[in-house]
């Protein structure tokens, strides 16, 4: 069904076998319930064009695994949402997106991986802790440089 013009609660967008916003307590405000199997641009589109039909107010909490919570997280920044008015409800061994510092290709893991070969230069890349919100993913960089030298 689609969101009327002018909706003012709660967005709950799940990703893949995860439904992790089923039991989410909206305080009373309207909900309106969006299944995606993962967050391909089609889906961000669905997405988008569901926060353009809303006001100022709505609320988004998305569900499933990390790359795809923070590609819709992302999607949901470009169209002027704040962190505040977004809850991400992350499954912790689900696929992680990596970036490399080096050619700027994404590179999607398992969760729990220390190194990866980036799918864009083939680099061996160390993954770190800094998470980039506007890309959705963590920064990757040459786990071999030192020994290079």
């Amino acid at each position: 069904m689609p969101l009327e013009p002018g909706f003012r609660g709660v967005i709950c967008a799940s990703f893949g076998s995860t439904d992790d916003t089923a039991g989410q307590d909206t305080g009373g405000r309207p909900r309106h319930d969006l299944r995606f199997r993962s967050a391909n641009p089609e889906t961000l589109s669905v997405l988008r064009s569901a926060l353009e039909r809303s006001c100022i107010g709505v609320r988004l909490v998305l569900a499933g695994p990390p790359a795809d919570v923070h590609a819709a997280a992302a999607a949901a920044a470009e169209c002027g949402m704040l962190d505040e008015e977004i809850t991400p409800l992350c499954d912790e061994d689900g696929r992680r997106v990596v970036f490399c510092g080096h050619c700027r290709a994404a590179t999607t893991i398992k969760a729990g991986s220390s190194e990866v070969d980036c799918q864009g230069c083939g680099t061996t890349l160390a993954i770190t802790d800094h998470f980039s919100r506007r890309l959705g993913g963590y920064l990757g960089f040459s786990a071999h440089a030192e020994e290079a030298s």
